[in-house]
């Protein structure tokens, strides 16, 4: 007698109902979760997560939900002092030192400076004279990318 061996489709595809992937996307958003624990623990792939979050924004799952813009910490350091070379080597073995540049004076007239690094890796340098209206429109520009 042969053996014979039978393979059948895999599991089905679940249905989930909106309330459900609202549930799960509100999850994943919480602060100091990983999206990809939150994949896991429901088995779904992380890209359908994406998808789900997308159509939140979009309001395909209910009521549209808007993105809000969080803040960051922000650690305002004194500048290193400028490094000057010892005036005669220390006694004992040479030895090789790597000494940084000195930090530039700051150039006349940005005065308030202020630099945005966004997650893509775009920075943005404006001083205090900045028209907040344009600023909005570029930053609003930056995040449709």
């Amino acid at each position: 007698m042969e053996r014979v061996e039978v393979i059948t489709r895999g599991e089905r595809r679940r249905a989930w109902t909106a309330e459900q992937k609202r549930a799960i996307v509100l999850e994943s958003l919480a602060p100091a979760v990983r999206s990809s624990d939150v994949a896991r623990r429901h088995a779904i792939n992380t890209g359908l997560l994406y998808t789900w979050r997308r159509q939140m924004v979009d309001g395909q799952l209910g009521e549209r939900v808007r993105a809000v813009p969080g803040f960051v910490r922000v650690d305002v350091a004194p500048p290193a002092p400028a490094l000057e070379a010892p005036a005669e080597p220390p006694p004992g073995p040479a030895r090789s030192v790597e000494v940084s540049p000195p930090i530039a004076p700051p150039r006349p007239g940005l005065d308030g400076l202020i630099e945005i690094v966004l997650p893509g890796g775009i920075t943005l340098r404006v001083d205090a004279q900045v028209d907040g209206r344009a600023l909005r429109r570029v930053l609003g520009a930056l995040e449709g990318r």
